[in-house]
């Protein structure tokens, strides 16, 4: 069971009418509530936004417009929606794209329903919602692309210690800095401080700057 807390207001898009049901039998709780379903992205860009969900669950695989590229349209429509893929799809490219299009979460269907039940409240505490094994593969593969990148395109970039590297590549492809943590395998007030220092040594006034900074080279 859930621990006690206000009730989350769920949305599943999923195009298969017994997997949303099965969905909505899984999460089923004191503070839980299916409050919209659809079959299609087309449709759930219709309702999303007239009902604005706490949670919407997501399957990549749908007839028309993917999963994918609904995040994309509704990310900044409904800035307070926790939107979480929920598919069978395990694949390193749909869990990048999922997540660096807004996903606040991916997970794959072979999950429990009290799994299920425990990642949708769990998204409330702004965490990257997803299984250990593909948070690590995720990582793993932002770094090996980070290090395929030109390593001296920027001299700031090149004068960062090898751990601040890390840490700004996942900063900048959208990571918290509990999120880093994790995946690094350090304290959240250790990425603060490399945070401040990459901050220092880039000259950039904010994250988001460093982000961008990192991400177009400058």
């Amino acid at each position: 069971m859930t621990g006690p807390g206000p009730t989350l207001r769920v949305m599943i898009v999923d195009d298969h009418p017994l997997v949303r049901s099965a969905i909505a039998g899984a999460i089923a709780t004191d503070n839980m509530v299916v409050v919209a379903e659809a079959a299609s992205a087309e449709e759930a860009l219709s309702v999303a936004p007239a009902v604005r969900p706490d949670v919407l669950l997501l399957d990549i695989t749908l007839p028309g417009m993917s999963g994918v590229q609904l995040v994309r349209e509704l990310v900044p429509r409904l800035p307070g929606t926790k939107i979480v893929m929920l598919t069978v799809s395990a694949s390193d490219r749909d869990v990048l794209d999922a997540i660096r299009s807004g996903a606040s979460g991916y997970l794959t269907k072979d999950i429990s329903p009290e799994a299920l039940a425990r990642a949708v409240r769990a998204t409330q505490t702004d965490e990257l919602v997803m299984p250990r094994r593909l948070a690590s593969r995720l990582v793993a593969r932002l770094l090996r692309r980070a290090q395929s990148d030109t390593p001296d395109r920027d001299p700031a970039i090149g004068g960062l210690t090898l751990r601040e590297q890390d840490v700004l590549r996942l900063l900048a492809d959208g990571l918290s800095d509990r999120d880093i943590a994790t995946a690094l395998t350090i304290s959240t007030r250790t990425v603060e401080s490399h945070v401040s220092n990459i901050l220092h040594k880039l000259g950039a006034r904010n994250r988001a700057e460093a982000a961008r900074q990192y991400r177009e080279g400058a």
